[in-house]
């Protein structure tokens, strides 16, 4: 007997916010996997329909905020028949430790997928002092 496991599909989650919004349409937050290497943290971001040009990554105080905008799929002479994948916003803001170099981080958007990587501070590298005789 082989144990087999079906991909289940997560559900897009709209965020309540207690704040308002300037932008009418739902908000959700995209699903994400942190992982950590010796030199930086890197952030995946799901972010389906998304494109570049509609993506903003902000760092201000600490905080690192992203937003991504998904357009309407169909065009101006379609009309809508069955909609099963509901368009808005996403957004996700994360606190950032003092570990983190802020002036080399790197994002890449690819597949719907947000790459994000955070480099670590550069730490003292051990050196030897040589003494010197008098």
């Amino acid at each position: 007997m082989t144990d087999s496991k079906e991909l289940q599909a997560k559900e897009k989650q709209a965020v309540t916010t207690p704040t308002e919004q300037t932008k009418p349409g739902p908000v959700f937050s995209p699903e994400v996997d942190i992982f950590e290497t010796d030199a930086d943290i890197v952030l995946l971001a799901d972010m389906p329909g998304v494109k570049a040009e509609n993506l903003n990554i902000d760092l201000r105080d600490n905080t690192l905020t992203i937003k991504g905008d998904v357009s309407p799929f169909e065009g101006p002479d379609e009309e809508d028949i069955v909609i099963e994948y509901e368009v808005g916003q996403f957004a996700r803001q994360f606190s950032l430790s003092d570990t983190i170099d802020q002036a080399r981080i790197e994002a890449k958007l690819e597949d719907g997928v947000l790459r994000l990587t955070l480099p670590k501070v550069a730490k003292a590298t051990p050196r030897k002092i040589t003494v010197q005789a008098a």
